[in-house]
């Protein structure tokens, strides 16, 4: 379970910041260098490059270099994960929910010894 909950952890840190979801956000359309990638952002590359290698670290992208070009391209599993743990919580909460339901709307009997 500690490694579950630290890997959803790097995960969603991954998804907390607009620059890194606009990255992927981009990958999902198909692979990209990294100057492809950096060109819509107002910042130095060495700053970009840190959300790249955020992005790499927590499993959603991968990067390869062909020549001079750094590559990146958008993983698949983190994606699972997420979905996973959504499910997990949706059907939490509406087992909760499903229950607070019943108990609203179910009638009480009254208790005869009063």
């Amino acid at each position: 379970m500690g490694q579950y909950s630290e890997r959803l952890n790097g995960i969603f840190q991954a998804l907390a910041d607009p620059t890194r979801r606009a990255v992927l956000g981009r990958l999902g359309k198909g692979p990209a260098s990294i100057s492809e990638l950096a060109k819509p952002f107002d910042m130095a590359l060495p700053s970009f490059m840190k959300h790249i290698h955020f992005l790499e670290d927590s499993g959603w992208i991968r990067t390869r270099k062909e020549g001079r070009v750094r590559t990146c391209t958008i993983e698949k599993q983190p994606f699972a994960a997420v979905e996973a743990w959504l499910s997990e919580q949706r059907a939490l909460w509406e087992g909760r929910t499903d229950r607070l339901e019943r108990f609203v709307t179910t009638p009480r009997r009254k208790d005869r010894s009063s």
